[in-house]
């Protein structure tokens, strides 16, 4: 395991479960005397106010961590995506095959099963991608605290998942999730996107120049209809990844040094500010609606079905070989693993049902929390089932 991949693990490990503190104090707050506090908290009003009325960016607290902060997390996403198709883990066609297949498989067969359960509800269809993701620092973070219970190759394998979900994440944000589009804003952001491949082309080194424009680019994106953070991603894709001659390159120094920011505030202040739920008065349908069983379902079943099946059919025709060093038990144990979803599933579950009420955004978390929990402790135990390696 290279030194960059250790560093890597280290990181999603204890963000991990900086992130898990965070979701837990959201859930605790939001059911104690101060519930009204943590409502006031994730409504506070900021404003960003340029050349008088010009442009003006009024959201509360929540609608900036969702739009603005996410946007860094995308970038890093973004940074770690290139680095991993340029010179990492899915470099190579051998290596990327398996868990690009497994990623597929892992994102079909949970939005199919909660599309199955709310095929009644035109509203509630419209969340079928929220099972299809993976967290990966929820999951690494397990995977890193089994220690060797979890072959190197396996972690190797469910972060190569985690990567590629992200990436069909992304694609499923801005296929599916968008509002009416501003032709005008989309061409801005488009002039940017051209500033930034001049920029790449030209061999320009300075990160600075990249994040600003990336900054105008999110400005853009904000106003256009398209989620503000599929900005990030953009940005990310064009900083130059090429060594130097000390051995660094733009893109791996940065995401070096965003790795902390984001681990150890920007994801557990999403967390802290969406996970919150009350459950006062909670009553039995809600835990079965079907909005919340066809999550929790797609998470703990659809995952482990779509990304164990796919794997076990590549690697039964000889299209692709199992992890080294890993049993069937150990890979199947990983695989459930891959139905953590929280972070992105709760992000894409809020731009789903945005505008449709607080009924759909408390079966949201009930259904992410649930599934993503029992997720958690089925592949747990299933992996500790299994002797120490």
């Amino acid at each position: 395991m290279t030194p960059g991949l250790k560093r890597f693990f280290a990181s999603e490990s204890a963000g991990g479960i900086v992130l898990a503190i965070a979701a837990v104090a959201a859930l605790i707050i939001s059911n104690s005397p101060w519930r009204e506090l943590y409502t006031a908290f994730t409504r506070i009003e900021g404003e960003v106010r340029i050349g008088g009325d010009w442009l003006v960016l009024a959201k509360p607290l929540l609608v900036w961590v969702n739009d603005l902060w996410m946007a860094v997390f995308f970038f890093l996403v973004g940074l770690e995506i290139k680095r991993e198709f340029v010179s990492g883990e899915l470099a190579e066609r051998s290596q990327a095959v398996l868990p690009a297949v497994a990623a597929l498989g892992g994102m079909v067969v949970p939005a199919l099963i909660y599309a199955g359960i709310n095929h009644a509800d035109p509203i509630g269809l419209h969340g079928w991608a929220i099972p299809a993701a993976t967290d990966i620092a929820f999951a690494i973070g397990i995977v890193m605290l089994l220690g060797d219970r979890v072959p190197p190759s396996l972690k190797i394998f469910l972060t190569a998942v985690a990567i590629i979900d992200d990436l069909g994440a992304i694609v499923v944000i801005a296929l599916f999730y968008t509002s009416q589009l501003s032709l005008a804003m989309l061409g801005g952001a488009a002039l940017c996107l051209i500033a930034l491949f001049a920029l790449n082309r030209a061999g320009v080194r300075r990160v600075d120049l990249y994040i600003v424009i990336g900054l105008v680019m999110w400005t853009c994106v904000l106003k256009s209809g398209v989620h503000a953070t599929l900005a990030g991603v953009a940005t990310a894709l064009f900083i130059p990844s090429t060594a130097s001659a000390d051995g660094h390159s733009p893109a791996e120094d940065l995401e070096h040094g965003l790795h902390p920011w984001v681990a150890f505030l920007i994801l557990p202040m999403f967390a802290f500010s969406n996970a919150g739920v009350s459950l006062l008065g909670l009553h039995a349908e809600d835990l079965l609606h079907p909005v919340s069983v066809g999550i929790a379902l797609g998470l703990l079943l659809g995952k482990a079905i779509g990304v164990f099946g796919s794997s076990w059919l590549m690697i039964r025709f000889g299209l692709a070989q199992r992890p080294g060093g890993a049993d069937w038990v150990q890979f199947f144990g990983v695989c459930v693993l891959c139905g953590i979803g929280f972070t992105m599933s709760l992000f894409i579950g809020g731009l789903a049902f945005e505008g449709h009420g607080a009924d759909y955004e408390t079966r949201l978390k009930l259904g992410v929390l649930g599934g993503s929990l029992l997720s958690g402790i089925a592949g747990t135990l299933i992996l500790l089932s299994r002797k120490k390696g």
